[in-house]
């Protein structure tokens, strides 16, 4: 697949899948990328084509998928209730523009309004510096728009249409844009809670996440007893695991913090069309209950504890900054911190040495998942952080997830949540 996806223009690119629909994952990528290494000249590649082995598919194909994602659906019966709920939707110029309004149409929504001027697709993106639902600018159209029609929710996906960044009312009336792992919590939520409602849950179900996504996601599926899965960062991870388990157990949904979220396992990529339509449900059936998503959200926050999550990335450019990297990976490997923003760390878990540390015992157990480069720290408060490198630029990325206790007001928790947030951030970015 030729794709952009949200990164700037320039960097055109491809990604490459396996015939389990996945993106390729070990020993695959690196059979490919051996066939690659054995090109010493251009006059070794084969321009010749063959014209048998290029299917082009036409609108009939995407009923088959527009089938498939409204079969997914949990509360139809709720959505021709609150049919005329007003929700605002911008492709960002890119390939959502179809099949995102038609899905929503499909379902039932009668109050879709799209951002005119963001549904022509154009590969220079003239509206936005940067077509990242990630980035609030990106969504500025979308939120002046809501404000306009007075919509209940915004949805934006990046030109790929494989995420989706949401902004909703908080209890002010006013537009919040959510994170990837709150609109990732939402998600899972409504998930979980609509198959214990349905009756559904079997035993052999599971959710899966990546480690640097927020253990909120696990905590909720805990409460149901679904099984859940860690993957090492990259959707195609996801996928691998619902490969490994095909036949065996169900696969509800999960995703990843960068906005990328998948429900069913017909599709094996994140997918914001699935993604935008669960979403727009999940809308109907809060409102069901008097309640809008913010509201949703801070009774999650009640219940299964407060999340906050903040990510940092040092780009250090050039030989010298791919140095300083590694030895900032180095440090943290060798001296770990032993208390983050006044919390103790209670375990440390090394993917590149593929062993988790309990500090308390000294317990040392293996990690199975593949080896990366990258470091975790738990704390006893139930918080964690993440160090990485990047795999795609010359930075080195760390994800906070602070979690605090929301029983006696969110407001001040939130507020002491943010003071540590930013606490972490200091002592270990600065």
């Amino acid at each position: 697949m030729v794709t952009a996806s949200h990164n700037p223009k320039e960097y055109n690119g491809y990604k490459a899948y396996w015939n389990d629909g996945g993106q390729l994952v070990s020993p695959h990528d690196k059979n490919v990328i051996a066939e690659v290494e054995k090109i010493t000249d251009p006059s070794m590649v084969n321009f010749k084509r063959n014209p048998e082995l290029i299917t082009v598919l036409d609108e009939k194909f995407d009923d088959i998928y527009l089938d498939k994602v409204y079969g997914l659906s949990l509360s139809l019966d709720l959505i021709k209730k609150h049919k005329d709920m007003r929700i605002v939707y911008t492709p960002i110029h890119g390939t959502g523009r179809r099949l995102v309004p038609e899905i929503l149409k499909r379902k039932g929504f009668e109050n879709v309004y799209c951002v005119e001027e963001q549904m022509v697709v154009d590969g220079n993106f003239p509206t936005v510096k940067s077509p990242n639902p990630e980035e609030p600018a990106a969504m500025a159209l979308a939120v002046k728009k809501a404000q306009e029609v007075n919509a209940d929710l915004v949805m934006a996906t990046d030109p790929d249409a494989d995420r989706v960044g949401i902004a909703v009312k908080d209890d002010k009336g006013e537009f919040i844009l959510l994170n990837g792992n709150q609109t990732g919590s939402l998600f899972v939520y409504y998930l979980l809670t609509r198959w214990n409602e349905l009756g559904k849950l079997t035993g052999k179900e599971f959710i899966v996440k990546t480690i640097v996504t927020t253990e909120l996601i696990f905590e909720m599926a805990k409460k149901y007893n679904v099984d859940r899965y860690d993957v090492l960062t990259g959707f195609k991870y996801i996928a691998d695991k619902i490969l490994e388990l095909e036949g065996k157990k169900q696969f509800i949904g999960g995703g990843e913090e960068s906005y990328g979220y998948l429900a069913g396992d017909f599709v094996r990529d994140k997918d914001a069309v699935i993604a935008t339509s669960m979403i727009a449900e999940a809308a109907t059936w809060a409102a069901e209950q008097g309640k809008t998503l913010y509201q949703l959200l801070m009774d999650i926050y009640k219940e299964f504890g407060l999340y906050k999550e903040k990510l940092v990335s040092l780009t250090k450019k050039g030989i010298s900054g791919t140095e300083e990297i590694k030895a900032l990976m180095a440090k943290f490997r060798t001296t770990p911190p032993t208390v983050i923003a006044g919390e103790k760390v209670v375990e440390t878990r090394d993917y590149k040495l593929q062993e988790a540390k309990d500090l308390a015992t000294g317990k040392v157990t293996p990690i199975t998942l593949p080896k990366s480069d990258v470091l975790q720290f738990f704390t006893e408060s139930g918080s964690k952080i993440t160090i990485r490198p990047s795999g795609t630029e010359p930075k080195i990325k760390f994800y906070f997830s602070m979690k605090g206790d929301a029983t006696n007001g969110l407001e001040a928790a939130m507020k002491a949540l943010d003071a540590k947030l930013e606490q972490a951030a200091k002592e270990l970015t600065e």
